[in-house]
């Protein structure tokens, strides 16, 4: 088991965003979570990331706490996370936004990180066009090749992915769940917030719904049974 969260209580403010959510991940499995705009899909990756601190519960990453720790620390740690804004860092070019993510992984000579960068530029020759740009020159679909091929760079265990596609052209969602599915590839375990749920279950191993804070169905993302009873929910 890689991720094993259990009984996670999370506020904003007085506001009770996540109330009670247990989930578990094993390696190299995709998880879809879904719901509607406001019920917690969002904070619950914030919270795993570090971004926010959970009220109560527990966060183990390979059977280690991580819920409370600082971002840098949970990402050091093996945790990726590409959030819903991107996060480029402005006045950084492509090159540089992607060499940041080479510090992530301790022991990694010159040589090895150039042949990572090479494997990147390789896989996708419109960063490579562009690595001389600054990145929030990018398109909105390259912003976000760009901000998932910074988390492979940084090789980790766990990858928190927060609605990839929203927005985007038809050829570039089938570009960006390629990288979804080649981070799985890799043995990244990978929690997956994204609305075209059709989509999102051609990669899913399983699923889970979350409304008001809570996970309210979960189940396998190739059994038809479960998948009629996930468009039920989400149709209420």
């Amino acid at each position: 088991m890689l991720l094993r969260i259990d009984q996670l209580h999370t506020h904003y403010g007085l506001s009770h965003i996540v109330q009670g959510i247990s989930l578990e991940a094993d390696r190299g499995e995709i998880i879809g979570i879904f719901g509607r705009n406001g019920v917690g899909k969002t904070t619950l990756l914030k919270t795993i990331a570090g971004w926010l601190t959970p009220s109560s519960g527990e966060i183990l990453l390979e059977g280690s706490p991580i819920g409370g720790l600082s971002p840098d620390r949970i990402c050091r740690g093996g945790v990726g996370f590409v959030p819903e804004d991107r996060r480029i860092f402005p006045g950084l070019t492509v090159a540089e936004n992607l060499s940041v993510s080479l510090l992530q992984v301790k022991g990694r000579g010159s040589r090895e990180e150039r042949r990572a960068l090479d494997q990147v530029y390789a896989r996708l020759p419109r960063l490579a066009e562009r690595r001389l740009q600054l990145g929030t020159s990018l398109s909105g679909g390259e912003q976000q090749m760009l901000a998932i091929a910074r988390v492979m760079l940084g090789e980790p265990k766990l990858v928190l992915i927060d609605e990839p596609t929203e927005g985007l052209a038809p050829m570039v969602v089938s570009e960006i769940f390629g990288m979804i599915r080649e981070l799985r590839d890799r043995g990244a375990s990978i929690l997956l917030v994204e609305q075209n749920v059709d989509q999102a279950l051609t990669l899913a191993d399983r699923f889970c719904v979350i409304e008001r804070g809570r996970i309210i169905l979960s189940g396998a993302a190739k059994a038809e049974a479960d998948r009629e009873k996930l468009i039920g929910a989400l149709a209420v």
